[in-house]
């Protein structure tokens, strides 16, 4: 594979996705087989932000590969909570392990990491940035269930605009041909101005509507999402938006004998219990295939040779970004580094427009 990290799912060309997911075909397939393939590699999970599925879901991958892992859960029982700043963090695991696995309330703060890092870095959520991996996990199911990505009508639905999985996902299925994407939330959270560009630059065809009802009979896949607490910045923002989307076993009367009822999990309210034993519902076996694609992952970036990166331009504290969830916000120190989108300079570590909030 070609890689060396995974902070987007850019990263990853279709060679690449397809090497992944046959090997995690093999795994789902005869999983003994596997038990021994991370023997004597140690993966480090750095979670900043509480987790129960991703964390969970590597710690089980490197374990059933026969591998160990170490790190925390919490920030406050770490260094973090003297002030070591994310670079000496990194710096100092990637002493001890062959792979990190990071997750970081903080957009581009996996892309931050791996500029330090002597050890592949993959991205388990960074803000409402990306989440690459959980990407692996719907791919994986869609793959599994229908056989295909291609020719599919998708709709995702609840919070686009602070839905890292969803980012994640769009970016994923631009590889695949003849896809359609219904976007269904409120107009406040709506997707990001960078998703909804890299959507056109890609040619991916969509329509964004605000309701769920009219557009369920449509779909081959339904994606829904949690509208998320923690990433409101406004209080009165997400007390306008809570609960606005719920699926319920009525709704789903409507919709094809043979969709797919997605969800990265956990849920609050808007998947309602009646829906968990209809045979469409497949988030709970979502969560396990993820599994399967992480091992995948991890037998390949858990063997890669130990690099170190070259040095690293020290910034002088002001950075371009001015998205106030950016990692640059906070630590200072990282390099203002710019890309290029199709309408103009963007941020490298979160991909907002300079200038723009």
């Amino acid at each position: 594979m070609a890689i060396r990290n995974l902070i987007d799912f850019g990263d990853i060309s279709r060679a690449d996705w397809d090497e992944i997911y046959a090997r995690a075909f093999r795994i789902m397939d005869n999983p003994l087989e596997f038990s021994d393939a991370c023997r004597g590699r140690v993966c480090c999970n750095l979670f900043y932000e509480p987790s129960t599925r991703t964390n969970f879901s590597f710690q089980t991958a490197m374990l059933r590969l026969g591998g160990s892992v170490f790190g925390f859960s919490d920030p406050n029982s770490s260094s973090v909570a003297k002030g070591e700043t994310l670079k000496d963090t990194i710096k100092m695991v990637s002493g001890y392990a062959d792979v990190i696995v990071m997750r970081h309330p903080k957009e581009g703060a996996a892309r931050a990491a791996s500029l330090y890092s002597d050890v592949p870095v993959i991205n388990a959520g960074d803000g409402g940035h990306m989440h690459p991996t959980q990407t692996m996990a719907d791919l994986t199911t869609i793959l599994r269930l229908r056989g295909s990505a291609d020719g599919l009508a998708v709709g995702l639905c609840g919070d686009l605009k602070y839905g890292r999985t969803v980012h994640s996902l769009i970016k994923a299925l631009a590889k695949f041909n003849d896809i359609k994407f219904f976007l269904i939330s409120p107009r406040d959270l709506a997707i990001p101005g960078y998703i909804r560009e890299f959507m056109q630059e890609n040619g991916q065809r969509f329509v964004e509507v605000t309701g769920l009802e009219a557009v369920i009979p449509l779909l081959d896949v339904l994606y829904m999402t949690r509208v998320q607490r923690e990433r409101f910045t406004d209080p009165l923002e997400y007390e306008r938006n809570k609960g606005i989307y719920i699926l319920s076993a009525k709704k789903l009367k409507r919709a094809r004998p043979n969709l797919l009822v997605m969800h990265p999990l956990p849920r609050v309210d808007e998947i309602t219990a009646d829906v968990d034993d209809d045979p469409r519902a497949v988030y709970f076996q979502q969560a396990r295939y993820g599994m399967f694609a992480r091992m995948a992952l991890l037998m390949d970036l858990a063997h890669q040779e130990r690099f170190s990166p070259p040095p690293v331009p020290i910034g002088d504290g002001r950075p371009v970004c001015s998205n106030p969830n950016c990692i640059t916000q906070t630590e200072r120190y990282l390099p203002p580094l710019v890309n290029q989108n199709g309408s103009g300079p963007c941020c490298a570590y979160c991909d907002k427009e300079i200038g723009r909030r």
